[in-house]
């Protein structure tokens, strides 16, 4: 007789249920005043969950997920519950500023499984992986090159193993901190396990870590973030925060499996050194001109473009800082959110909480304008064209090279281009080149073949800067305490514009192809991206050598020989 397997149909009631909740409470939220969150889409703070016991958290319905400063946020399932009351009363008793959400059951049994993972590491590790902040402020003061790093880690050797686990992680951060490196990673090799620093866009080897300390520094690091610690086959994400003289820097984590060992790599966020000014992005006239008038309309998508690392989310940020006022409601959906911005509604996704899902969730909130982190699917751009078209002012990201690919991207996405001109306002794109140092660049006349190739790349600029005969550029001096002898500090972006016009229409209708759409954008008169950069190695911003770099321009050097 056959056998009837309700597996499926059971986990699928199950997931209805689930779903059906979670709406519910987001529609209660709404009703009571609260916010509401779904926790799968959240990375846990371990460090806030410490902040109550599991015994008393579950007994009030409630988990403490984050934290930063003494403002804390709290999950609950019924904010009216007398328990509720209690644990927010002695909170507050410890000079603590509860923020209150609401969630699910589902969400609450999913952040009390974290508690497993926090109760276990503590117990096995309480004492010896804390790390002091005070100590990393105190080196971060001492170091000014790579070189400080690398002679401080010799001494750190000298110590027993307790002590140099603890040491290492300090001097870890207080190298990037100092250095203003935007990234840590640690990355597992056959001659051993390097650490590098990201800085200014370019990876410096830093120094070596014995295996020893790198499991150990694996362990603590997958703690600090929320992690599950014995999980190494699969890859993980997650975040924590710590402060420094009154600075708290937020860490972004990312652990991938690979063929000997875990990589890892951190991405130091601080808020506190953000500038988020529109002014501060840098862009040439023309596009300053434009983008004034385009972030004054209440409708319509802004897209930047460009490779990851390029700036993009940044300038999205700034965006949104102009654009922000008392009586608009602005809600974000990013992975993850990197700034906190004053103000702003920002959403972060998940398992549960996807860019699609999160943002027919935010259409529902009634909002004026929508920052969506990045476009991937035909789903997310069809719903971020479709709110564009809607009342909306949409912000959004695409990965391509340059401004003119992000209107193949969408269509190979399978959005409709017949949509474009009611949806589309502007497409950027940009890159980041590094800035020569102030102290100690050098001046010198360019040689023939790069006169040729600044000639060709501004011949056909719109607004050319002046240049004085004989061309002289700079380039990168021998380093000082200033940069950290690297040449540069610092950087700026480059940028590129096509606005939605009806010859663009016109011309993506008919072949959207890159050369068909960059003609009919011709007449708009908008340095391209080479011609931006080109005029910021003439002022003097950043070296020749950093602008080839970033993007291709014409070489000149057969040209050059024939004459």
């Amino acid at each position: 007789m056959p056998q009837f397997n309700d597996t499926f149909t059971n986990a699928r009631i199950a997931d209805l249920r689930i779903t059906e909740e979670e709406r519910l409470i987001e529609t209660l939220a709404a009703q009571y005043g609260y916010e509401y969150i779904n926790l799968r889409g959240y990375t846990l703070n371990p460090n806030a969950l410490g902040e109550l016991p599991e015994a008393v958290a579950r007994k009030a319905n409630l988990v403490v997920f984050d934290r930063h400063g003494n403002t804390i946020k709290i999950a609950v399932r019924t904010p009216n519950q007398p328990e509720v009351t209690m644990v927010l009363d002695s909170l507050t008793a410890r000079k603590l500023t509860p923020q209150v959400y609401m969630c699910s059951s589902h969400s609450l049994n999913h952040a009390w499984e974290r508690y497993k993972d926090v109760n276990a590491t503590t117990a096995k590790k309480k004492g010896t992986f804390d790390f002091d902040e005070e100590d990393i402020a105190q080196l971060s003061a001492n170091i000014r090159q790579i070189e400080d790093v690398q002679s401080t880690m010799r001494t750190v050797g000298a110590v027993s193993n307790a002590r140099r686990i603890t040491e290492t992680l300090e001097l870890a951060f207080a190298g990037a901190l100092a250095l203003d490196a935007s990234d840590i990673h640690i990355e597992p090799e056959e001659a051993g396990i390097r650490m590098r620093y990201r800085l200014d866009g370019v990876l410096h080897d830093i120094l070596d870590i014995d295996n020893y300390i790198y499991g150990r520094l694996m362990s603590r690091l997958k703690l600090l973030a929320g992690m599950t610690l014995n999980k190494k086959l699969g890859a993980q994400d997650g975040r924590f925060t710590f402060s420094i003289r009154e600075r708290e820097i937020e860490v972004r984590v990312s652990v991938i499996p690979a063929a000997l060992g875990e990589s890892i790599v951190m991405r130091l966020l601080d808020p506190s050194v953000a500038s988020f000014n529109i002014d501060k992005l840098q862009l040439n006239d023309t596009i300053s001109r434009i983008m004034a008038i385009e972030l004054r309309k209440k409708t319509g998508m802004i897209v930047t473009t460009g490779p990851t690392g390029s700036g993009k989310t940044t300038a999205l940020y700034a965006f949104l800082r102009e654009v922000h006022e008392s009586a608009s409601k602005i809600i974000t959906i990013e992975n993850p959110v990197e700034y906190r911005l004053e103000g702003i509604v920002q959403t972060q996704t998940g398992d549960d909480y996807t860019f699609a899902s999160g943002l027919r969730a935010i259409l529902r909130q009634d909002p004026d304008v929508i920052m969506v982190g990045e476009i991937r699917d035909r789903e997310v751009a069809e719903t971020a064209l479709q709110a564009a078209q809607t009342g909306h002012l949409v912000f959004t990201t695409l990965h391509t090279n340059n401004a003119v690919g992000g209107f193949p991207r969408l269509i190979n996405l399978g959005a409709d281009p017949r949509s474009f001109k009611s949806a589309i306002n502007i497409m950027l794109g940009q890159r980041l080149v590094r800035l020569l140092c102030s102290e100690c660049k050098r001046q010198r006349p360019a040689t023939a073949n790069e006169i040729t190739i600044i000639e060709r790349v501004m011949i056909d600029h719109p607004e050319p800067p002046a240049m004085v005969r004989p061309i002289s550029i700079y380039e990168a001096g021998p380093g000082c305490a200033h940069c950290g002898l690297t040449g540069y500090k610092g950087r700026v972006g480059i940028f590129e514009a096509i606005q939605m016009t009806d010859a663009v229409e016109a011309a993506l209708l008919r072949d959207p192809r890159e050369h068909v759409i960059l003609e009919a954008a011709r007449e708009q008169k908008i340095p391209s991206m080479t011609q931006d950069g080109m005029a910021k190695v003439l002022r003097g911003d950043t070296s020749f050598d950093e602008l080839e770099r970033v993007v291709e321009f014409p070489r000149a050097t057969t040209d050059v020989q024939k004459t």
